[in-house]
């Protein structure tokens, strides 16, 4: 069962990992700078995979460790998408233009990124990729935290 378990949490954030580079590479959505903070730690948690031949619960702990910071980051992303606080200046609109020359705000918009992070370019049932990132990490998490209760 305890194998069951973990084979679920690797497919979950690898399934999370495929579905962003999908929607990226298939469906032409590029990734604002969260969308990319939000994957890797997916990636740290696929180190979890080490348990199913080396059982140990450190691996376990990873797995869950990054499963949770992803979740938290897309908690973060989904913040900065409702305006319920300010995301980092690299990838959000506004701020204070007063006193620019217009050379510096010509080179202030040449050097802005494509895609914003406050901005949201896709939602199903009213959640956008972030929070459906954050809810499904988070479950993830709590599987590999389940799987260390459990015995083979």
């Amino acid at each position: 069962m305890q194998r069951r378990v973990q084979l679920l949490a690797l497919g979950g954030s690898l399934g999370l990992l495929l579905g962003a580079l999908a929607f990226q590479y298939i469906g032409g959505m590029a990734p604002c700078a969260l969308c990319i903070w939000q994957r890797w730690p997916h990636v740290v948690a696929l180190l979890g995979v080490g348990t199913l031949v080396w059982p140990n619960p450190v691996l376990a702990l990873v797995g869950a460790a990054g499963a949770a910071t992803s979740g938290a980051i897309g908690v973060y992303h989904t913040g900065v998408e409702r305006s319920w606080w300010e995301g980092p200046s690299s990838c959000t609109a506004g701020g204070d233009l007063s006193g620019m020359s217009a050379q510096e705000l010509l080179d202030q918009i040449m050097a802005a990124p494509v895609v914003r992070c406050d901005e949201v370019p896709w939602d199903m049932l009213g959640l956008s990729m972030a929070s459906w990132n954050a809810l499904l990490s988070f479950g993830i998490a709590a599987l590999w935290l389940a799987s260390l209760r459990l015995r083979s």
